[in-house]
């Protein structure tokens, strides 16, 4: 994630779109940044605090900046199974799954998760803040089941609720099964107002994301802050939401994953289904045939510094041999880490490789992933 200096101030601030959030991030003294056209709190206590507090309790991330796109109707699970890469036909009415929008050259537009609400019938899509718009058009336009498509992004706000102890949270003030199993979803009311809390999430750590009216965001959020001080809950922003994702080796679209990404260089094979139709299969298929030329792999540095984003790849004789996606100082190692896209035939364990650090080649080691593993509670 590429975010701005945190003390960055200026007159675009006052044009970007605000979460329902915006004044309770605000009072708690966030500092605000710019991220996908939105305001949007970067660190409240401080990136290393936070993250460790999701790590080691429960925090609460204001995501109401995720898009949410509505496929109704008896044409719906026609059109999903031809513009996603995963099995929509297996969902059951309470179940969700990740899955990718792919075009015909087999790159993909974005990663999202899908929610059947009614199995043929009703489905939510959750996509990225950044693609809202993009990834409409692209539901619209390749429409052929004739279902009724609604981009109700406006009408939604979401807090994503994470850590170990998140579950005894949401069940005290929710009412959800702590053993609900993942990417699974309960409908619930909150103060009137339909909600709905899916065990989904960004970080690695138990937990949910509750979608819920943007009218009802701010009683929720206070709710979930005044309940939770018995766990120790503390309000997270993008920086520690970053650093989580990546201590998982989660992909985040525009880094990972872009239009002309093969899903299988991304290590994401496992949610493309060669047995059913969809847009680009064809492609995606061919280029795994042909022999992948890259891979996306984790590394640690061995070296001093810091690998960020696009600083390049280079073997140990100082050939090029891939670029930086993401990289971060991890709070819960205190080492620094990174993923990237290599040579496929060096993409082996144990393998070292360089990071060009401004000039500087500094040694790195390809490790597996994820770097950090789920406690539990």
């Amino acid at each position: 994630m590429l975010l701005p200096d945190p003390g960055w101030k200026g007159s675009i601030m006052s044009e970007l779109k605000q979460t329902p959030l915006h004044g309770e991030h605000i009072r708690l003294g966030a500092k605000m940044v710019e991220f996908a056209g939105w305001s949007m709190p970067v660190q409240f206590e401080g990136l290393r605090p936070e993250h460790l507090a999701v790590r080691r309790a429960v925090g609460l991330f204001d995501v109401s900046h995720m898009g949410e796109i509505w496929v109704r109707g008896s044409g719906s699970l026609k059109t999903l199974q031809w513009i996603t890469s995963n099995d929509v036909s297996k969902l059951r009415p309470g179940e969700a799954h990740y899955t990718l929008l792919t075009n015909p050259e087999g790159g993909v537009i974005d990663d999202l998760i899908v929610y059947c609400f009614r199995e043929g019938e009703e489905y939510l899509l959750c996509v990225n803040a950044s693609n809202i718009d993009k990834d409409y058009k692209w539901v619209v336009s390749n429409n052929v089941g004739a279902a009724s498509i609604e981009n109700e992004s406006d009408r939604w706000a979401q807090i994503a609720v994470q850590g170990p102890l998140a579950p005894r949270l949401l069940n005290d003030l929710l009412d959800v099964p702590m053993d609900l199993p993942p990417f699974r979803f309960l409908e619930r009311t909150f103060q009137g107002e339909p909600i709905v809390i899916a065990t989904t999430g960004y970080t690695g750590e138990r937990g949910c994301e509750v979608f819920v009216p943007k009218q009802t965001a701010v009683a929720l959020w206070q709710e979930l802050l005044q309940t939770g001080k018995s766990y120790e809950v503390a309000p997270i922003g993008l920086g520690a939401r970053d650093t989580l994702r990546l201590e998982m080796a989660y992909c985040l679209y525009g880094h990972e994953l872009t239009d002309q990404t093969n899903p299988y260089e991304a290590g994401l094979g496992w949610v493309v289904k060669p047995h059913k139709e969809f847009i680009g299969k064809e492609s995606i298929l061919r280029t795994k045939e042909l022999g992948l030329k890259r891979r996306l792999v984790g590394f640690k540095m061995v070296d001093k510094g810091i690998p960020r984003h696009d600083y390049r790849l280079c073997s140990m004789e100082g050939l090029e041999i891939g670029w930086v996606t993401s990289g971060t100082h991890s709070p819960s190692l205190d080492e620094a880490i990174g993923i990237g896209y290599i040579d496929a035939s060096l993409a082996k364990q144990g393998t070292s490789i360089g990071v060009n650090i401004r000039g500087r080649i500094a040694k790195a080691t390809v490790v597996k992933t994820p770097f950090v593993h789920q406690k539990g509670e």
